[in-house]
């Protein structure tokens, strides 16, 4: 990919216009709703394939169970693509705020941090965070955050919020809680770090 090619070079942030990042944003989110549709058909087909399967006798059980593990590899190498291109997405899309808020964040000191920051490290931090509509303040002080972290520290977070989110999904579909009580949980767990971040 073009865009991204040219951000393991030097000062690059400078080098990459607004017209071409919105083109790979496009570019990016057609991508994911392809992909989106491949995994959607690929769930459907694996459903029939199993219902074909309910009172057949143990050949044809068989054939349908190769069937449907060679879909399963499928399904894994198009979420694994869908996971790659989300990043991608997420980066773009954080680029694009960055590049419209050049002069604010030259004035407030942040776009030397980005400037200097290696590329990869760069492209990691802004994978990471959110700055789709958040005021200029609160994207300055994201931005602040992501660069005084660790990486590392940035990922486990990450990860932790994403085994609580599976968590939760699993217990409403096991019947084992709403999924009102679930949202509100993850929203009182959500403003509990707001609140400690403010604190900070």
């Amino acid at each position: 990919m073009k865009i991204f090619d040219r951000l393991s070079r030097k000062n690059t942030i400078e080098k990459l216009s607004l017209r071409e990042l919105q083109g790979e944003e496009i570019r990016l989110r057609n991508r994911l709703e392809r992909l989106k549709k491949d995994i959607d058909q690929i769930e459907k087909k694996k459903k029939q394939l199993f219902q074909q399967g309910i009172g057949a006798d143990k050949l044809k059980k068989k054939m349908l169970a190769q069937e449907i593990k060679g879909l399963d590899l499928e399904e894994k190498l198009k979420l694994k693509d869908f996971t790659t291109a989300q990043k991608q997405y997420t980066l773009v899309k954080n680029l694009i705020i960055v590049k419209k808020y050049e002069k604010e964040l030259r004035k407030a000191g942040i776009w030397d941090k980005l400037r200097n920051v290696e590329p990869e490290q760069l492209e990691q931090a802004l994978i990471k965070v959110n700055l789709t509509g958040k005021e200029f303040d609160d994207m300055v002080s994201d931005l602040n955050r992501v660069f005084e972290m660790e990486v590392a520290e940035f990922e486990e977070t990450e990860d932790e919020t994403e085994k609580e989110l599976m968590k939760a999904w699993s217990q409403v579909e096991a019947g084992e809680a709403s999924a009102e009580e679930v949202a509100e949980k993850l929203t009182r767990v959500d403003e509990g770090t707001e609140n400690e971040e403010e604190e900070l």
